[in-house]
Formats: C-alpha cells, structure tokens, sequence
C-alpha cells in the first residue's frame, strides 16, 4: 500500500445503507505539527439520504475508534469523535439480530444529522480492527510531541 492511496477505516453497507469513512492521506504531509493528522470523508447512503462530510483525524481518534471497537464487540453501545472537532458517529446495536443503527450528527458544521440501520455481518467488528492495522500501516505515527506545543520526527 503506498502514501497515496486511499484505506477504509470504516466500511458498513448492506442492500439499502452504508457507511464509509474513507482516509485519503496525509493532511499536511511533511509539516512538523500537522504530518500524522490524516484527510479522510464520511459517506452516508440510507434511503432517500445521501451524504458527504470531509474531516481530518488526529492520531488520537484511530485510538479512539479501537476503543469505540472493543465496546462494540462487548455488546455496548458507542460513540466515535465526539469531541465536537469532527462529526460524532454513534453505533447502536439494534434489537433486531445482526443489526447495528449508526448515527452522523454534524452539529458543529452543518447541522445535519441521519441515522440508518443496517444488517452487519457477524465478524463486522473483528474486520473493522484489521482495517485499523491497514490505516495505521499506510500512515504510521512519525511525529512526537516531547512537549506541550513542541514536535520532533521520530527517530
């Protein structure tokens, strides 16, 4: 896989929805502070909706969503990005079998929201976790932050 190709951190989708969340690449590659945030997209199809949001992910949410993971695959309900920076996606599983609803609410930028429920496969959480390992083998951590405000490459 090389730099500029683009991984799928997040790939839902059955018969009538989906979910993807798309990391495109570096979002300033070679600029200290900036080098290990990523470009990414989130794309929503349920029905008669269709949507689209560009976001930049710290290296901190690629932690996060590992832990949004381990919640989901303990039966839990979860939320990722709810920092308020980027859209929040929130998962709940459903009271149908095989069946998680996923909410994107943009309250930050344009206000929207939609939720879609979608058949999932049963492993769908165990598969997510490799595609974690892709998006991080693609754009590893190359920049250290030794002190508040203060980057160095790491060596």
């Amino acid at each position: 896989m090389t730099e500029g190709s683009a991984v799928d951190l997040i790939h839902l989708a059955d018969e009538e929805s989906s979910l993807l969340v798309r990391v495109l690449g570096r979002h300033m590659s070679g600029v200290l502070a900036w080098h290990d945030f990523v470009d990414a997209e989130i794309v929503v199809v349920g029905g008669f909706v269709q949507g689209r949001l560009e976001i930049c992910l710290a290296p901190d949410d690629l932690d996060c969503w590992s832990e949004v993971l381990d919640g989901l695959a303990a039966g839990r309900d979860a939320s990722w990005m709810d920092d308020g920076r980027n859209p929040e996606i929130r998962f709940e599983p459903s009271d149908q079998a095989g069946v998680v609803v996923v909410a994107v609410e943009d309250h930050a930028g344009s206000g929207t929201s939609v939720r879609v429920a979608m058949r999932v496969s049963e492993g769908w959480v165990s598969e997510h976790h490799e595609q974690l390992q892709c998006v991080r083998a693609a754009w590893p951590q190359e920049v250290v932050e030794t002190s508040p405000g203060t980057y160095e490459w790491r060596r």
